[in-house]
């Protein structure tokens, strides 16, 4: 009879372990997937520029960004920089919770030389550099008729030259303006005299003619107001 009596407690006994190991492998399986996901500040980027991984991804535990160019982390959402042009393929993998079970997210970064622009100013009659010029870079020829979006601003020195450092490669155009001097008579005449070449990675050069004015209208501060006739040529 005692015997009897142990052997139905163990079995009542045993019905919760059972239950545990049931649910336990019914958790464990059930548990859901993760998915990578992220986002970043920007897919074309100067060498050494930062770059804002940002993580938006679902159900995910442990975190391991790879970000091609031997360079790993773990935070959830983090911030790196390439020092070499090149094209990288940034990975995000994710784990869930008991590390069974990931995903993976890609994305493609494009790192590039910076471009260095020396912009070289000259009176476009007589040929002689133009100490303190105002020089302005724009992005695009509509930006430099409204004046909107300036990418830089540099002074020239007594030789007439200004450098410009860690431009993205690309096309500007530039506003060039002195109290007698200006492009502005030149850029209506040929767009020429304001937009630049395509700047490559590494240095470039760019001339900048402008106009002499008779200082009867000096302008105390950059205008696109109208000064008259520029010195050695007739006005269209």
């Amino acid at each position: 009879m005692e015997s009897e009596y142990q052997l139905i407690n163990l079995e009542v006994m045993k019905k919760p372990i059972y239950l545990l190991l049931t649910l336990s492998i019914f958790f464990f399986s059930c548990e859901r997937a993760p998915v990578a996901s992220f986002a970043v500040s920007d897919i074309t980027v100067l060498e050494d520029e930062d770059v804002y991984f940002t993580n938006s991804s679902f159900d995910a535990a442990r975190f391991e960004w790879d970000f091609g160019d031997g360079v790993f982390a773990s935070a959830p959402n983090v911030v790196h920089s390439y020092n070499q042009a090149g094209v990288y393929d940034a990975r995000l993998t994710v784990w869930s919770k008991n590390g069974n079970k990931a995903d993976e997210a890609y994305q493609t970064i494009t790192v590039l030389e910076p471009a260095i622009l020396e912009v070289e100013v000259l009176e476009y009659y007589d040929l002689y550099a133009v100490e303190g010029a105002s020089v302005i870079l724009y992005p695009t020829y509509q930006d430099w008729l409204e004046e909107t979006n300036m990418i830089d601003e540099a002074y020239t020195d007594q030789d007439g030259f200004v450098v410009f450092t860690y431009l993205m490669p690309g096309r500007y155009y530039v506003d060039v303006w002195e109290a007698n001097h200006d492009n502005y008579t030149l850029a209506e005449d040929d767009i020429a005299f304001i937009e630049t070449d395509f700047l490559d990675g590494g240095l470039n050069y760019f001339l900048a003619y402008v106009d002499y004015y008779i200082p009867t209208k000096s302008l105390l501060e950059r205008s696109r107001e109208l000064r008259g006739v520029p010195k050695g040529r007739k006005k269209k």
